[in-house]
C-alpha cells in the first residue's frame, strides 16, 4: 500500500520534512518542508540548483527535484518533529543519471535480473574532535594502545548512547559500540541488510551522528586521516549475495566455507581494485590513510596491497566467516550510495567472468608484505585512482558512462585545486633550495 506522507505527518505528529538527496562527494543537501506542504512535494519534488551542489551541472541547467522515497521516512530521534526522507534526483522529467542513489538503483537492477541480491553492512569509523577539529576531544585520551579503553569510552557514554539509543529506537538492530584503535576513535555498529537500506542508514548515520556530537559541543568527523600519527577511519564492508533465503557466497564444501561465486565475485573486487579506491577512498587525504606508515599504536589497520586471506586484518580482503567477506579499502569519506554500488559493479564482473581471485595469503602484510612480488599495489594517491577509474570499461559499462565522467571531471577538480595549494612543508623544505 501506498504511503502518503501526508497521513504520516498527522499519524507520527510530524511538523516538517527534511527533504534529503547525496551528490557526488558524498555531502547531504535537504530542504525543510512544513507538513502542510509535503503531499505536492511527495509528487513533484523539491526543487534545487544542482549546480550549486557537488553535480555535474551549470547554472544555466533546469530546476533539479528531489522526489522523496516515503520507504525511507525516518523521524529524526533528537528533533522527533521532523522526518528524514531519503530522494531520487530528477530534471525535465527524468532521472539525473549521475545521482548516486540512482547509481546504486542501478547496479541493483542488474543484479537482481541475475537473481541476485547484495546484502551488506558498514563499520562507521569516527572520531570525536573538539568544534574546530584541531584535536581530539578528550585531553585524557592518550594511550597508546587505546583500541576498547573502557574508561575513554565512558568518557564519551553521552554521545555515543544517544546515537546507539536512536539506532535502536529506529529498529536498525544496534549491536555493539567501542572505543576504536585511534585516540577519540569510536565506532558503532548495526544489522547488515539490503545493500539500498544499508546506504540509506549509512547517509542517516553520518547526519545523525554529527548531529548530535554538535548537540554535546562536539565534533563527529568520517575524514580518513585526521592525525597523522593516529590510525585513520575504515569504512569496512561486510559483503554477502543473496537469492531470496539463500545466501550465495556459503558453501560447507567449499574453501573457508565460501562457494566458487563468492570467490568470482572476490576475483572481480581484486581485478578492479585499483579503479574502486577512487571511489572507495575518494578524497586527498583518503591516501594518508591506505599508504600511511605505523602509528602510534603499532599498525595502521589498512591496506596498501591488493590481496585477500582468511581472517586475517591486514589484507584488502578478509574472510573472517563462512557466507561473508570483508572489503577493508573504504574509508569514511566514502559515498554510501557509491559504495555500495562499485563493489556489487566489480562483483558481478567477477562472476560474470569467473575470475579467480588468486593465491590465498595468510601472512602478516605490515611484517611480510615486502615478500609478495606479484600482487598490485593501490593507487599511491587521488590522480592515479581516478586514471584507473576513468581507463575501466567496466565500472563505466555498469555504474554508467555519464557517472563516471561526471564524477572524475569534479573530482579531478578537487585533485587542481589540492594541486596549486601551497603547503606549509613546501616552504620549509624548498625555500633555502
Amino acid at each position: 500500500m501506498a504511503i502518503e506522507l501526508a497521513e504520516k505527518a498527522k499519524e507520527l505528529g510530524l511538523k516538517y520534512f527534511l527533504i534529503s538527496y547525496t551528490d557526488l562527494f558524498g555531502s547531504q543537501r535537504a530542504k525543510l518542508v512544513p507538513a502542510s506542504a509535503i503531499a505536492g512535494m511527495q509528487k513533484n519534488g523539491a526543487g534545487f540548483a544542482g549546480f550549486a551542489t557537488w553535480l555535474d551541472m551549470s547554472p544555466a541547467d533546469s530546476d533539479m527535484f528531489a522526489v522523496p522515497d516515503p520507504q525511507t521516512l525516518t523521524p529524526l530521534p533528537w528533533k522527533k518533529e521532523v522526518g528524514w526522507l531519503a530522494s531520487d534526483i530528477h530534471m525535465n522529467g527524468k532521472k539525473v543519471e549521475q545521482g548516486p542513489r540512482l547509481v546504486l538503483k542501478r547496479v541493483m537492477e542488474q543484479a537482481q535480473t541475475q537473481g541476485y541480491q547484495l546484502k551488506s553492512g558498514v563499520e562507521c569509523e569516527f572520531f570525536l574532535t573538539l568544534p574546530d577539529g584541531s584535536a581530539i576531544s578528550d585531553p585524557l585520551d592518550t594511550a597508546a594502545k587505546p583500541c576498547y579503553d573502557a574508561s575513554a569510552l565512558l568518557r564519551r557514554y553521552d554521545v555515543i548512547t544517544e546515537i546507539c539509543d536512536a539506532m535502536l529506537e529506529l529498529g536498525w538492530g544496534a549491536y555493539q559500540n567501542d572505543h576504536e584503535d585511534a585516540n577519540g576513535q569510536f565506532e558503532m555498529n548495526w544489522n547488515y541488510d539490503d545493500a539500498l537500506l544499508t546506504a540509506d542508514r549509512h547517509v542517516f548515520f553520518k547526519f545523525m551522528a554529527k548531529s548530535i556530537a554538535e548537540k554535546h559541543g562536539l565534533r563527529a568527523t568520517f575524514m580518513p586521516k585526521p592525525f597523522l600519527g593516529l590510525t585513520g577511519s575504515g569504512c569496512h564492508a561486510h559483503v554477502s549475495l543473496w537469492n531470496g533465503d539463500q545466501n550465495l557466497f556459503e558453501d560447507e564444501a567449499g574453501e573457508l566455507g565460501v562457494s566458487a561465486l563468492g570467490y568470482n565475485f572476490i576475483g572481480g573486487v581484486i581485478e578492479h581494485a585499483d579503479a574502486l579506491a577512487a571511489i572507495t577512498n575518494p578524497t586527498v587525504n583518503s591516501y594518508k590513510r591506505i599508504n600511511a606508515p605505523r602509528t602510534i599504536s603499532g599498525a595502521t589497520w589498512a591496506p596498501n596491497t591488493v590481496t585477500y586471506s582468511g581472517n586475517n586484518r591486514t589484507h584488502m580482503v578478509r574472510i573472517p566467516e563462512p557466507g561473508r567477506f570483508e572489503m577493508r579499502l573504504a574509508d569514511g569519506a566514502t559515498n554510501p550510495y557509491l559504495l555500495q554500488a562499485s563493489i556489487l559493479a566489480a562483483g558481478l564482473d567477477g562472476i560474470s567472468k569467473k575470475t579467480d581471485p588468486g593465491k590465498r595469503l595468510d601472512i602478516n602484510m605490515y611484517t611480510d608484505g615486502h615478500t609478495v612480488t606479484d600482487a598490485k599495489r593501490l593507487p599511491l594517491n587521488l590522480l592515479d585512482a581516478l586514471r584507473a577509474l576513468e581507463a575501466s570499461e567496466t565500472l563505466k559499462t555498469a555504474l554508467g558512462a555519464s557517472f563516471v565522467s561526471s564524477y572524475a571531471k569534479l573530482k579531478h577538480g578537487e585533485w587542481n585545486a589540492y594541486a596549486a595549494h601551497l603547503s606549509e612543508w613546501e616552504r620549509q623544505a624548498t625555500l633555502d633550495c
